[in-house]
Order: structure tokens, then sequence, then C-alpha cells
């Protein structure tokens, strides 16, 4: 697929993997819990928008595929004896919920590009990851989703181009990337994804 999603206009530090795989028990499970709620989300969107056609077999596609990314890391942490954790709100996913506009259309459009940007942020922090991690398996599992958080980026813009214009598209997304970049900017770094 060709890209669609915009540059993260923040890049993060190299540095971060040291914090992030500092406890990499806990790295995992945080990662495992955003897996399963990313596939929550896109299942309680295909409910909301129901009759947006056009898109319900790829958010299907994209659930399923988050819950068997929510699968294989569990595995990992499976093999590694570390249990799940108890769901904890990510600073993150809130700040950047919190830009959603009102109004049915505006909503759904902003839904679509906030995922896009998560997506997008996965990818270039699995890559950093996938670069610093010392086990081969987690660094070969970190690569693979690379990859698929990238492919998930482009899908959620291709789906908001599909109903909006590209101005429209394109001006939203440059000022949600533009908070997104501020956002992560300042978040407290951790052993978590975000």
């Amino acid at each position: 697929m060709a890209k669609k999603s915009v540059d993260l206009l923040y890049a993060t530090p190299r540095e971060w993997t040291e914090v992030a795989l500092s406890d990499v028990a806990h790295f995992l499970a945080d990662h495992a819990n955003c897996e399963r709620k990313a596939s929550a989300t896109v299942t309680s969107m295909v409910v909301r928008f129901h009759d947006r056609q056009a898109i319900l077999p790829t958010l299907i596609d994209l659930a399923v595929e988050e819950m068997e990314h929510f699968r294989a890391c569990y595995r990992h942490m499976a093999r590694r004896n570390i249990g799940l954790i108890p769901d904890s709100p990510d600073p993150y996913i809130r700040a950047l919920l919190k830009l959603q506009r009102h109004g049915r259309d505006e909503h759904f459009l902003d839904q679509l590009l906030i995922f896009s940007l998560v997506e997008s942020r996965g990818a270039e922090r699995f890559r950093l990851i996938h670069e610093a991690v010392e086990d081969e398996e987690l660094a070969g599992f970190y690569k693979e989703l690379w990859a698929a958080e990238a492919r998930h980026g482009h899908v959620f813009a291709d789906m908001a181009l599909r109903y909006f214009d590209r101005e429209t598209v394109y001006e939203r997304f440059r000022s949600l990337a533009e908070a997104e970049a501020e956002i992560v900017e300042k978040l407290p770094w951790r052993p978590a994804l975000h």
C-alpha cells in the first residue's frame, strides 16, 4: 500500500529504549494490554460506524490482527513466566483522544487519523526496540510488528480518504500530528510503549 499516513513530527530518541527495556517484563505486559485494547477499540468502531459499509471488512480484519498481536505477545510473556497486569489508563492515548471533535463526521475522521498516528508511533518505537533488544526472539517479533504497525498507519489514513476529500484529511492530519508530537515530547519515559 502506498504511504498515506503523515510523518511523525517528533522522533523518539534512541535513549528511550534504555528506559523501555529497563523492565522487559513490564514492557511486554504493557504492550499486551495495548494490543488487546486496540482490538477492542476497533471492534467498537464496527458497531459505532456500522453504516460505513466500505470500511467494515477492513475494521474487522484490523480487530482480528490486533488480537493476534495480543496472542503473540502473550506467548512471549508465557515463555518467560511473565503474567498479565491490570489495565491502567495510557497517558498518551488519553491525551490524543481529548483532541477528538464532536459531531459524528468530525469524530469519525479524528478517530481514524488519531489511530493512524498511534500506529505510526508504535511502528517507530517497535523499530527502536527491534534494534536495541539483545534477545533475538524478541528482536524478530518486534521487527514483524514494526512492519505491521506501519501498514496499519496507512490503512487508517486510507479509510479516512474513502469518506473525506484529501484536503480535509491532510489539513486535520497535520494539526493532529503537531499535537501528537507535543504530547510525546512531554511525556515521561517508562518501561511501556507510550
